[in-house]
């Protein structure tokens, strides 16, 4: 059983100067205007062989949709790693990713993006970080004919996972500011169990050609 560390959500290494200032100010500015919302996950990842509790407050910006909130909380359970972290920023930060992994300097390595980013946003993405992921509530299909013939630095790594939709559906409807679930994940297959409640669906990656 491999156990990680909790990363602390949100958090994030902050530069000097007017950069401190300017995200100091960003913050304050999402805590005026976000909705929290409450998450205890009992993780059990049995395709990577993560098992973990995790205690998460998410911020919801006003923009932001029911179901991007909620496969921007299953990312974060699928990629759960030491050094994982939302947005500080959240939807009102354009130049970082929805999640990011960051090593022990702060630099990112995993770069993780929700929704349907455009190409350009792809390809700053796949120079800045060694690995590219992108969890989309949307068509696939039409994401990446969406990214087809654009310029995409390193373009077959990237990693594109949709999440079943009926399952997303199922989650928004029984989104609450509080909640508590159990995720298990084996075989590609989505297990959420809220009370007597169990919620199954399949994320599955496609490739971008």
């Amino acid at each position: 059983m491999q156990r990680f560390c909790k990363p602390k959500v949100g958090s994030s290494i902050l530069s000097t100067g007017t950069a401190r200032a300017a995200r100091h100010s960003l913050d304050f500015a999402l805590a005026l205007t976000a909705t929290i919302y409450t998450f205890d996950v009992d993780l059990a990842h049995a395709d990577r062989g993560v098992y973990e509790t995790l205690a998460l407050r998410v911020a919801r910006h006003p923009s932001e949709s029911e179901d991007y909130l909620v496969t921007r909380l299953l990312a974060y359970c699928l990629e759960f790693t030491e050094g994982i972290a939302f947005s500080t920023g959240g939807l009102s930060d354009p130049d970082d990713p929805a999640l990011a992994i960051r090593d022990l300097t702060g630099a990112i390595t995993t770069w993780i993006e929700i929704g349907a980013p455009d190409a350009a946003r792809v390809h700053k993405a796949s120079k800045a970080a060694e690995r590219v992921v992108v969890y989309t509530h949307k068509d696939p299909a039409k994401l990446l004919a969406q990214w087809s013939g654009e310029r995409i630095h390193r373009a077959a790594d990237v990693e594109l996972y949709a999440i079943d939709r009926t399952l997303l559906a199922a989650l928004v409807g029984r989104l609450q500011r509080r909640m508590a679930f159990a995720l298990s994940v084996t075989g590609g297959q989505l297990y959420v169990t809220l009370g007597d409640t169990v919620l199954e669906g399949a994320v599955e990656r496609h490739h971008l050609e």
